[in-house]
């Protein structure tokens, strides 16, 4: 795999997506502005502090509603297009010529529906998430050491900001292997993700401290803008809450836009690098099933499914056991080749797949042999 365009020169192509990003978020803050403005005059009519405690608190759901309507329906989709794209120019060093519309295709392709995107998307972020957990648990451990707690959290803060641009990345490699069914490319990205996670993670959180600082200007500087635009209005109680949330959806909208997508840019970059000579061992599936209650449902449906392609087509699952790294890598070989041995009488109890000859875990379910 040649590796020809940088990082930077990625991003820069992409913007497309970028802008698209954007224009959601400004949508949101449009509409929330609007909401306010409609809602800050029946205050001002009313003229009751109880009514416009009320009025503050239906701007806020109002506004989060409508955020959660445009970023879950059109926000993923965006982002999935973006992946794919950014997958497409770390493999092969370019950008397809219409990248939106390249984006929206493959991502259909992929997925089928956007229900299937949204479950992919849910069940990794959750398995991924469980390194948080685990330095949760090592912070808990150490609470009698003066000044870990503060330390512990700290930690926490930066591998819960990291893990969101690296879940993106484990989306990516179901792009990159697309002969394989998405839930198996994910359960993979994964794994591949567990066994790279101090590289993958100390890439991510090399931008960290200038990504907060930046958001933290951004912030400051909108907070001024709304403040001196609200304080026309005559009720200040109002004003200074608005001014803070509407700072903090325009200070969102360019890190989601801009700063988000470079990071993003940067880690799928380091990803896609260590993914294809990963080789992935049975015991960590086996762990990961045991550590992560979501990681273990998507090992489950990448199983089904794939079982479900294998009888549809009538052929043996020889993609389980090979194809970049998957449940049953178990050597450089295998992984890369998708090399497959002869059939052997011995078969596995749980799913019924055929054995090789002196292994100890299943290569198809990964589940033990006794």
């Amino acid at each position: 795999m040649a590796y020809i365009m940088k990082a930077r020169d990625i991003f820069l192509k992409t913007l497309p997506f970028v802008w698209i990003k954007l224009i959601l978020w400004l949508v949101t803050i449009v509409a929330s502005i609007i909401w306010f403005a409609i809602l800050a005059l029946i205050a001002t009519a009313a003229n009751n502090s109880g009514v416009t405690f009320v009025v503050i608190i239906l701007w806020a759901s109002g506004t989060g509603f409508v955020r959660f309507i445009i970023m879950r329906y059109f926000g993923y989709l965006i982002k999935a297009g973006h992946i794919a794209v950014i997958t497409e120019a770390v493999i092969t060093g370019h950008i397809p010529e219409n990248q939106v519309e390249y984006g929206k295709k493959v991502v259909i392709e992929r997925f089928a529906t956007a229900n299937v995107f949204f479950l992919v998307d849910r069940l990794v972020s959750g398995a991924v998430k469980q390194i948080q957990r685990v330095v949760g648990k090592v912070g808990n451990l150490l609470k009698f050491v003066p000044g870990m707690g503060a330390i512990t959290n700290i930690a926490q803060f930066f591998v819960e900001i990291s893990l969101g641009y690296v879940d993106e990345c484990c989306l990516g490699y179901t792009f990159y292997k697309k002969d394989q069914s998405a839930f198996k490319s994910a359960a993979d990205g994964v794994v591949i993700y567990a066994q790279n996670w101090k590289r993958l993670l100390a890439n991510a959180a090399k931008t960290m401290l200038k990504v907060l600082v930046a958001l933290l200007v951004v912030m400051i500087i909108f907070i001024f803008i709304f403040s001196a635009i609200l304080g026309l209005m005559s009720d200040a109680s109002i004003v200074g809450f608005a001014a803070f949330i509407l700072a903090c959806l325009m200070a969102a909208a360019v890190k989601s836009a801009f700063l988000d997508s470079f990071i993003l840019v940067q880690t799928m970059v380091v990803y896609m690098q260590v993914a294809p000579e990963t080789v992935i061992t049975f015991d960590l599936y086996d762990k990961l099933c045991g550590l992560s209650r979501k990681f273990k449902e998507l090992f489950t449906k990448a199983r089904d499914d794939q079982s479900f392609q294998a009888g549809a087509t009538g052929q043996p699952e020889a993609a389980w056991a090979g194809g970049g790294g998957g449940f049953g890598a178990a050597s450089p070989g295998d992984a890369i080749g998708g090399t497959t041995s002869a059939p052997q009488t011995a078969f596995c109890t749980n799913c019924g797949s055929q054995l090789k000859s002196g292994i100890s875990f299943c290569e198809n379910c990964g589940a033990r042999i006794s």
